[in-house]
């Protein structure tokens, strides 16, 4: 990264800090992760909203699109944490198995580079581990 290109980096972020702040001063101590173990998986409306029949009337199921989405999130370098473990425990409500998501996380491979899929492959084993202690 450039200096200059650095700066404005910077400069977004921190004007984004002052936009949370500006809307809501409780917004600059907000966790991701505390919003995470608030809402673990969405709602069933909200899961048939966007994976079900409102926006798929035809197509792609829920368990594939949610495949999709988690080859997405890990060619991403699997930088979205709360984003990949709630897709998938929804991908695992939807009837994928641990194998079917590991096979999918191991296929980005190739596009994502190692670095993603380890982060990918960690951020799944602890949700699978996570979801076995409730059970």
């Amino acid at each position: 990264m450039t200096t200059q290109f650095q700066k404005m980096f910077a400069q977004m972020l921190e004007q984004g800090h002052e936009m949370a702040r500006a809307f809501n001063p409780a917004l600059e101590t907000f966790s991701l992760k505390g919003f995470e173990k608030m809402m673990p998986t969405m709602s069933k409306d909200m899961m048939e909203m966007w994976f079900g029949r409102t926006f798929n009337r035809e197509g792609l199921d829920a368990k594939t699109r949610l495949l999709v989405t988690i080859a997405a999130l890990t060619v991403l370098g699997a930088q979205a944490e709360p984003q990949m473990r709630l897709t998938i425990r929804h991908a695992v409500e939807a009837g994928a198995s641990q194998r079917e998501i590991a096979e999918v996380i191991y296929q980005m491979s190739i596009f994502g580079g190692l670095p993603a899929m380890t982060k990918a492959l960690e951020i799944a084993q602890s949700v699978f581990s996570e979801m076995e202690d409730k059970a």
